[in-house]
Parts: C-alpha cells; sequence; structure tokens
C-alpha cells in the first residue's frame, strides 16, 4: 500500500474505533482477527474514499445486527430433503484449493434451476455459505499457511446457459446485492469457462459496464479451462466439470462425492454438520422447526440499478436477435 492507502485506513480505523459495542461484536465476526483488512475491503469498493467506504461498512454492521446475520449458522434448513433439493438446484461447492492456497469455489451458472424452495431459502443458504468461509474455510486456510487468506477464486460454469435463466432475475439481483454490499472484494479471480457461444454475445455488453477493477478480475478460458486451472490449483481442486474437455458438465455425470455441488460432497457434509451442531449448542425458546431465515435485502446503489437494467435492456436486444442469454452472468459483479 502507498502512503495515501495507509493514511486512508488509518483514518478509516479511527472511525470504526468510535462504533457502539454492539457493532464491534458484529465486526469481529467478520474481520476473525484481521480488522485492517476488512477496511481495506471495504475502501477498495468505493475507491479509497473513507467517507463512502465508512458508510458502507456501517450499513453492513447495522444490516447484520438486524437480520441475525451472527447467528444465521445456527439456523439449519428444515428438513433434510427440502436442503438437498437446494442443493441439485443453487449449484455451488468448494473442490478445492489453488496453490497459494485459496479457496476454490465451483458455481453452475447455467444448470442452477433455484425450483426447489422460495426465495428466501436460496438467500439464507447462500449467506450461510458466505459466513462458513469468512468464519471458518479462510480463517483455516490462513491457519494452515501461517499468512492471511482472506479472499477466494470462483470458477463459473456456463454450461446450459439460456434466456430461461431471466426468471431467476429477482433471485440473482437480490445475491448480487447482499454481496455487494456487504461481502466487498472476497474473490481474487472469477473464471468464465464451459462459455457457449451465445456467451460471447453476453460478454460483449457486459464487460465494458463492469468497473476496471472487476473486469481484471475475470477471465474468460477456452474450454473447461483445465490446462489454465492446472498452473493455479492441483488436479485434486480441479471441479468436476473441469476435469475433461469436450461437451461440458453435467450434474449427473458424477457421483456424490466427486460432484462439489451436492450435499454428499465433504464441504457440504462439514457445513451441514457444522450448522447443526451449531444449533445444538444455542439455547432456543422451542424446538427448531422448518420455515426460512428472512432478510432484509439492502437498497442497490443507484450505479448498480442502472446496471441491471442495461444488461436486461441490452440482453432483450439480443433475444430478439435470436440469441439466448442469461442475466445468471451478472454474478461476476458480486462479492
Amino acid at each position: 500500500m502507498g502512503i495515501v492507502s495507509q493514511d486512508a485506513v488509518m483514518h478509516f480505523k479511527a472511525f470504526i474505533d468510535q462504533v457502539d459495542e454492539s457493532l464491534k461484536d458484529t465486526f469481529k465476526n467478520m474481520h476473525q482477527g484481521y480488522p485492517l483488512e476488512v477496511l481495506v475491503r471495504f475502501l477498495k469498493a468505493r475507491e479509497w474514499d473513507v467517507t463512502k467506504a465508512h458508510k458502507m461498512l456501517m450499513d453492513c454492521l447495522n444490516w447484520r445486527i438486524q437480520n441475525g446475520i451472527d447467528n444465521i449458522l445456527t439456523k439449519p434448513i428444515l428438513p433434510t430433503n427440502l436442503y438437498r433439493g437446494i442443493r441439485d438446484t443453487q449449484l455451488i461447492g468448494l473442490s478445492g484449493y489453488s496453490k497459494e492456497g485459496l479457496p476454490v469455489f465451483a458455481i453452475g451458472v447455467g444448470l442452477s434451476t433455484f425450483d426447489k424452495a422460495s426465495v428466501n431459502y436460496y438467500v439464507q443458504s447462500h449467506i450461510q455459505i458466505n459466513e462458513y468461509r469468512d468464519r471458518v474455510v479462510l480463517p483455516t486456510a490462513t491457519k494452515k499457511h501461517g499468512r492471511h487468506i482472506g479472499t477466494c477464486i470462483k470458477v463459473l460454469d456456463m454450461t446450459g446457459l439460456k434466456l430461461s435463466a431471466l426468471n431467476h432475475i429477482k433471485l440473482m439481483t437480490i445475491i448480487s446485492t447482499i454481496d455487494d454490499l456487504n461481502y466487498p472484494e472476497k474473490t481474487d479471480t472469477y473464471y468464465i469457462v464451459n462459455a457457449p457461444y451465445i456467451f460471447a454475445a453476453c460478454w460483449k455488453v457486459v464487460k465494458p459496464l463492469l468497473q476496471e477493477r472487476t473486469r481484471r478480475k475475470v477471465q474468460v478460458l477456452q474450454g473447461s479451462g483445465k490446462g489454465e486451472l492446472l498452473k493455479i490449483m492441483d488436479y485434486a481442486s480441479l471441479p468436476h466439470f473441469c476435469r475433461r474437455e469436450g461437451s461440458g458438465s453435467s450434474r449427473h455425470s458424477y457421483s456424490g462425492t466427486d460432484n462439489c455441488y451436492s450435499l454428499d460432497h465433504a464441504f457440504h457434509q462439514e457445513l451441514y454438520n457444522y450448522i447443526k451442531q451449531q444449533s445444538s449448542s444455542v439455547e432456543l425458546p422451542s424446538p427448531i422447526k422448518q420455515g426460512s431465515f428472512h432478510v432484509h435485502v439492502p437498497d442497490p446503489n443507484p450505479e448498480g440499478s442502472k446496471f441491471a437494467e442495461t444488461i436486461e435492456s441490452e440482453f432483450q436486444k439480443l433475444d430478439q436477435n435470436g440469441a439466448c442469454h442469461s442475466l445468471d452472468s451478472l454474478k461476476i459483479n458480486g462479492d
């Protein structure tokens, strides 16, 4: 960091040192022993403007308190069959780690259908994965490597990308807004793989609208990206859909232990058991029963709203010209 950046961090820290104790408690859950790194993330998200970064962080802390985010890992999604349905239709998983120790998250953009539960359940699941990543996965990686690891890598599988994904615009906007405002700068690089021809047309529209900081993070790889990804991770950490060249991936092509999306995969078993254990250690006024965890969604900033509107408009034009497309690719402008 340069002198200007260091001054901004110290200025920002002076603001945070003065917040109420309740806010400090939730801030501890965020920083996990690395408070300055969190301040830097929020400063980056607001182009090093201390005033804007301060407002962003304060809004985030208040959002966490108002929505009980610190306790969301004590709220299992019940029954198990419902949670399994969510895992089968909200395709995300931890496939392994890069050679530098960064967690590798795989996301099935094209094949996620989000049709087995209400929006609230999918939002709850997404936030739980975010919190588990930040409170368990990243601290464990940090301890293992003896240095702070605060970001992850995301591999986005575009297999199955089609216009019907427009049906998910409400949910994807909610998730992107939550990530943008409350989990900024958590992704080091986004790798796009198995991109069909139609993605090229979509990307030409999306790329110019992204901030330069975000554009630098996105890499569109040829085919499954296997060759390029093996430069930064071992074969064992490759997402299952990157392990072969050709027609792309299928959610049914691999067993539960290989398919990192599956509830039977080690990551999801560990997450599921962790939440179950956390819920049993908390005294509750009544037995846990089925019901989604409702989270208030912050209003997106005007620039974000304009971005989404522009994307939707341009994609409709593409569709009129006979090209299929998906707003799910908006996710690359997330955390």
